[in-house]
């Protein structure tokens, strides 16, 4: 008697069994900053500050960085007395394996371009907006909270790339001090590119266009649109139940997902409702077909590249094999600005804007 109450005791469960998460938390964007996080605004209210004081301010703000100018079609502020010179650094010959630096860009619309042999393509606007070096970490000395999947993580360095200047009396002082060796103003955007140590950039660089060339491929990586909570016809696609004919409040239902028998389960991967959206995407072998080196505006292959308009994305070199770089691109970026010409077409395209139809006086008889 007393052996089988203590077999009955040990089938009890007494412990509770912990949830267990499947991989797909892990992609899910973060709500919430980590606590090592930088706060980059400050609290602040305009109606306590009179208007000579904001005069003041931009007076400060002038004698640091200088006046506001227009360089390619966006407004920039140059600090007049640059703390890193670009020109004296020393370049390191390009390797098919080398990797270079991205650039963050906005997604400002579509347009259509046409080829030489009649073919019609879709292509984006991307513009690149105030790009400059902030900061390089060398590999021995870049320890990422979160390590990236990338393989061989140890032979890349990180740098810090910033863009859209703005005003630093908004922001608070820890995080203007990260700007503080670049010799550039406060950027709003800051993002991270794991390059190869002979493709660093010295502090304070800018970034343009022209980083890149026309018929190169490229990576384009961006957060996609937030649909919220959707069902599985705009989420997936699905056809949905008859109108008619003895359907009742099913037209729009996934409908049967086939978890009864020995399974008894929902299987992972199933199609069913949730958020749709707003996850980190990446669009993979590129072409640019066009340049614009006035207001540094690209034209990217394809009408799907992942963001909403005026969203920011994330360009780089393609990673595919077979669309490397063939031959040197500008490495590690276009140090000396040229006198280039304005727009820069890929051979293929057709360019509108120059002359197809000659027409020549007939001799009068």
């Amino acid at each position: 008697m007393l052996h089988s109450l203590i077999r009955d005791f040990l089938k009890l469960r007494l412990c509770t069994t912990l949830q267990v998460r499947e991989k797909g938390h892990l992609s899910r964007p973060h709500l919430r900053n980590p606590s090592w996080f930088l706060r980059k605004e400050r609290k602040m209210r305009d109606n306590l500050v009179t208007a000579e004081n904001k005069s003041f301010v931009q007076e400060i703000v002038h004698d640091v960085y200088g006046q506001s100018s227009v360089i390619k079609g966006s407004h920039n502020q140059i600090c007049q007395t640059q703390l890193v010179k670009t020109g004296d650094s020393e370049t390191q010959p390009w390797t098919p394996y080398t990797r270079r630096t991205g650039v963050i860009a906005r997604k400002i619309g579509q347009y259509p371009l046409w080829l030489k042999n009649g073919e019609k393509i879709r292509t984006t606007l991307l513009q690149v907006v105030e790009n400059h070096a902030i900061k390089y970490t060398p590999p021995e000395e870049y320890k990422p909270a979160h390590r990236p999947k990338v393989a061989e993580l140890n032979k890349y360095g990180c740098l810090l790339v910033g863009a859209e200047s703005c005003d630093p009396s908004i922001l608070t002082k820890e995080y203007c001090n990260l700007f503080k060796n670049s010799g550039v103003m406060p950027k709003r955007h800051l993002v991270r590119f794991l390059i190869s140590p002979s493709a660093a950039i010295s502090p304070g660089t800018p970034l343009n266009a022209n980083h890149f060339r026309v018929g190169d491929y490229v990576d384009v990586r961006g957060k996609t649109v937030d649909h919220g909570f959707q069902g599985v016809v705009k989420r997936h696609g699905f056809k949905g139940m008859p109108a008619s004919h003895g359907v009742t409040k099913t037209h729009r239902r996934p409908g049967n997902i086939g978890g009864g028998g020995e399974k008894g389960r929902v299987w992972p991967g199933t199609k069913l409702p949730g958020h749709m959206g707003n996850r980190w995407r990446k669009a993979k072998g590129l072409r640019i077909w066009r340049i614009n080196n006035k207001y540094n505006v690209l034209w990217v292959q394809g009408s799907a590249i992942p963001g909403s308009t005026n969203g920011l994305v994330y360009i780089y070199d393609s990673i595919l094999p077979l669309r490397r770089h063939k031959t040197a691109p500008p490495f590690p970026t276009v140090l000396n600005d040229p006198e280039e010409c304005e727009d820069v077409w890929f051979e293929e395209v057709h360019n509108f804007k120059s002359e197809t139809i000659t027409f020549k006086s007939e001799e009068q008889n």
